[in-house]
């Protein structure tokens, strides 16, 4: 990465957690009391968003900023913001940080404003909608930590819209190789894997 471009305290580890858990405002150095403190902030999250306020609108990206801050911005100070350091998963990287702000523009005029909100859709057009919609976010991986869960809240939101409930994720769980092939698959353009998935957790 270019040195002209700062990763800032995103690119941070909390001190006295030998590089496992990121800087946060916490002081929270064991990754599973992180893993703890996040997924009772996510469950916050879901009700506020598919209870509480169901967003029955066309959604933007800047909704998605929001959500990750109002998830995470107790605990991480980039929460909200896009990501400046670069991620991969294994071997596969997803999006150059640098490419992060044009792509999500993108992300917003082909997906979300053509898709949502997803009233009045069949079932395949829902599926392919929720399919091609989270590719491409996966792809993008627009924050530094987060990105499946806001990802799987996106989806969420977009079956709900349709008057379908919050998709079954435990397909998914158990076949991870089969996701991450079916993410890989939708960059060329081929969002059948992810289709699959998606309708077999719409329909569990």
């Amino acid at each position: 990465m270019s040195d002209r471009y700062d990763v800032g305290v995103q690119g941070e580890f909390e001190p006295g957690s030998e590089d496992r858990v990121l800087r946060n405002k916490l002081g929270v150095t064991d990754p599973e009391e992180m893993d703890e403190i996040e997924l009772r902030l996510l469950q916050q999250l879901y009700e506020a968003i598919l209870i509480e306020e169901l967003p029955d609108r066309r959604l933007v990206v800047a909704d998605l900023k929001t959500w990750h801050r109002r998830w995470l911005g107790n605990v991480y100070a980039w929460a909200g913001e896009e990501r400046s350091v670069n991620l991969s998963k294994g071997s596969f990287p997803f999006a150059a940080a640098a490419q992060v702000t044009r792509l999500l523009a993108e992300f917003e005029r082909d997906c979300l404003a053509r898709f949502t909100p997803c009233r009045d859709l069949a079932d395949f057009e829902l599926v392919n909608a929720i399919a091609t919609t989270h590719v491409e976010f996966i792809l993008i991986h627009p924050f530094r930590e987060g990105n499946g869960r806001i990802s799987r809240l996106l989806a969420d939101v977009m079956a709900v819209q349709a008057t379908r409930g919050p998709l079954d994720y435990t397909v998914w769980d158990a076949g991870k190789q089969d996701y991450f092939d079916a993410i890989q698959t939708g960059m060329t353009g081929d969002y059948a894997p992810m289709r699959k998935l998606v309708e077999q957790a719409l329909t569990a």
